[in-house]
């Protein structure tokens, strides 16, 4: 990490956010280093925000494929492509007495061919280091940054991340678990001519996890990097999103 880059985005991410969160990074890594490492999930179907919290008040954790208790956050951060034998009943209507339906989906058929058209995605790296912004240090090399975010900040995130783009959909919003919104779509996002940021937390089952009014902005790094250079000729230098600033503070 460039850690003049490091300072710009803190430096201007107060000037016109405020005291909004700032972001986590996901980076994969050979090896965790002196971050912890997540805890052993102790409960079947874990989900990968619980500990996620611990990065977004500061502290670095990293994952490996033993630290993620849903079959979900495996597939979605690229560990496994394993599914469970009834996952397309599971996400819609289920099987009386055996399998408790989602009902995310209309029909098995459906969830079937969700499956097929989904991209695979395979870790590139055994583990994934999750940094809150300003904790990163020169030895980081974020891949994804991801915000948790109420309105406000998404309207001036979204308004961002389409200000150099010529095409209206320089945000997209997939229909994946949290998780995927986080890390998944955002990482396949790099090696796209124009990436795109991702929108997400729609996920009902993941809802519980973050407060109400919280949404995730995922981008991938080669897109950031262009949001925060953009940011001092922006919108943001205008009266109109001073109104909506004062808000955020």
């Amino acid at each position: 990490m460039d850690l003049a880059f490091k300072d710009a985005f803190l430096t201007r991410w107060t000037k016109y956010f405020g005291t909004a969160e700032l972001p986590i990074t996901f980076s994969y890594v050979d090896d965790p280093g002196a971050a912890e490492l997540a805890p052993i999930p102790t409960a079947p179907h874990e989900c990968v925000l619980t500990p996620l919290a611990q990065a977004r008040h500061g502290r670095a954790i990293v994952f490996d494929v033993s630290r993620l208790g849903c079959m979900g956050a495996r597939r979605y951060f690229g560990f496994s492509q394993e599914l469970s034998p009834t996952f397309d009943y599971f996400l819609s209507c289920g099987i009386p007495g055996k399998v408790e339906g989602e009902r995310y989906k209309k029909s098995p058929e459906l969830v079937r061919e969700y499956v097929k058209r989904g991209r695979v995605f395979e870790a590139p790296k055994p583990y994934l280091s999750c940094n809150r912004w300003d904790g990163l240090t020169e030895t980081d090399h974020p891949d994804v940054v991801a915000f948790f975010a109420q309105p406000d900040v998404l309207s001036g995130l979204f308004t961002l991340a389409n200000f150099d783009e010529p095409d209206p959909d320089g945000v997209f919003c997939p229909f994946c678990a949290g998780c995927g919104a986080l890390v998944q779509y955002p990482f396949l996002e790099q090696s796209a001519a124009h990436p795109r940021a991702v929108l997400g937390n729609f996920d009902v089952s993941a809802r519980p996890y973050v407060p109400s009014q919280t949404l995730s902005f995922s981008v991938p790094m080669k897109k950031f990097e262009r949001m925060v250079a953009n940011m001092d000729e922006s919108f943001l230098i205008t009266p109109s999103w001073q109104k909506v600033r004062r808000r955020i503070v």
